[in-house]
Order: structure tokens, then C-alpha cells, then sequence
């Protein structure tokens, strides 16, 4: 078996496949691994961006928010953000795996 490099991760081609896939299939298959990876960078980004506006909530620089409110609420969203860039990708590359034949 060799390897080659896809969007989404390493897929197994064997020499002997008995039901290779059509042009039409694979350029599908190509297309939707493009677009869950656009997804996963911009659930990332938008996550450490949450994790930048807690810390500047908890480090008190807006006005409608101050005082001991103002590190409850950057904490939450600070975390907030940790899970969406930390844990939630893992668990879509998980839910979009393909299955093994």
C-alpha cells in the first residue's frame, strides 16, 4: 500500500482495489474534504478570537463592563473559546472520519 497527502488526511490506495472510484466521486469526495477543512480553520480562528476578547474583557477594557462582573464573564468566554478551538475540532474530524473498510 502507498499513502498520499488529501485535504482531510492520509488515504490508503491499493494496487489491487477490485471497485476503484469514479472521477465524479473522487473529485466530490475532494470537494467536501476542502470545504470540512475550511471549516475547522474558521472554527479554530473564531475560537482563539473568542479566547482574545475574554482576556480583554477580563483586563477591563470596555466600558459597559467593569469590576468583579467583567472577570466572571471574560473567564466564561475565555473557556468558551478554549473548548470551540480545542475540542470541537477534534470531535468533527471524529463525527467525519471515514469509516474503515
Amino acid at each position: 500500500m502507498r499513502w498520499r497527502w488529501t485535504w482531510s488526511s492520509f488515504v490508503a490506495i491499493s494496487p489491487a482495489m477490485t471497485n476503484p472510484e469514479s472521477d465524479n466521486e473522487a473529485k466530490a469526495r475532494e470537494a467536501a474534504a476542502r470545504q470540512r477543512y475550511f471549516a475547522l480553520t474558521l472554527i479554530r480562528l473564531t475560537g482563539v478570537a473568542l479566547v482574545m476578547f475574554g482576556f480583554l474583557i477580563i483586563r477591563q477594557r470596555f466600558g459597559w463592563v467593569q469590576g468583579n462582573n467583567a472577570k466572571i464573564m471574560g473567564t466564561i468566554i475565555a473557556f468558551v473559546g478554549l473548548f470551540q478551538a480545542l475540542i470541537v475540532p477534534r470531535a468533527l474530524i471524529r463525527a467525519w472520519r471515514t469509516p474503515p473498510q
